[in-house]
């Protein structure tokens, strides 16, 4: 059976110019793959940083669980010092998520957004307009314009 690819004759200029091309072709892939190696790299690096931090903050709840376990009468220091201690480490923990640019959602003023929260319960409040926020009961969360996990809000409605 005969070849049937056609054949292709190409001047010495048209080789040329194919050849620089594949070379370019060539440096460019070379460069794109080391690129990637350093953005792989540095997110295995930026990975390992949070997961120590993450640790450091276990690490604070495993102590002050420990105490518990171990202290079967916390002393009364101890006990007034409790929330103190579990708001460090929450302080802690949001830390950890705001230098990774997962920030709290702020609601404004009591009115809902709904782009920004969603109504999980209804009370009966005759005290204030209807779809007034009187609850927030799940903090929302960014992640820079995004968002993760909008807030968890009981409103108001009228009888």
């Amino acid at each position: 059976m005969p070849d049937s690819s056609p054949t292709y004759i190409l001047s010495q200029e048209q080789r040329d110019l194919l050849i620089q091309k594949l070379g370019t072709l060539e440096k460019q892939n070379v460069e794109l793959q080391q690129s990637l190696r350093e953005q792989q790299t540095q997110a295995a690096a930026n990975t390992e940083d949070l997961f120590l931090e993450l640790l450091e903050v276990a690490d604070a709840l495993e102590a002050l669980l420990d105490y518990l376990e171990n202290n079967s009468n916390p002393s009364p220091e101890f006990i007034e010092r409790l929330p103190r201690n579990i708001g460090a480490v929450n302080r802690k923990y949001l830390s950890v998520l705001g230098k990774r640019q997962v920030l709290p959602i702020e609601l404004q003023g009591d009115q809902p957004d709904f782009n920004l929260c969603r109504v999980v319960d209804r009370e009966v409040r005759p005290d204030v307009p209807d779809q007034t926020i009187t609850k927030v009961v799940r903090r929302g969360f960014r992640l820079g314009e995004k968002i993760l996990r909008p807030a968890e809000i009981v409103t108001s409605k009228s009888e």
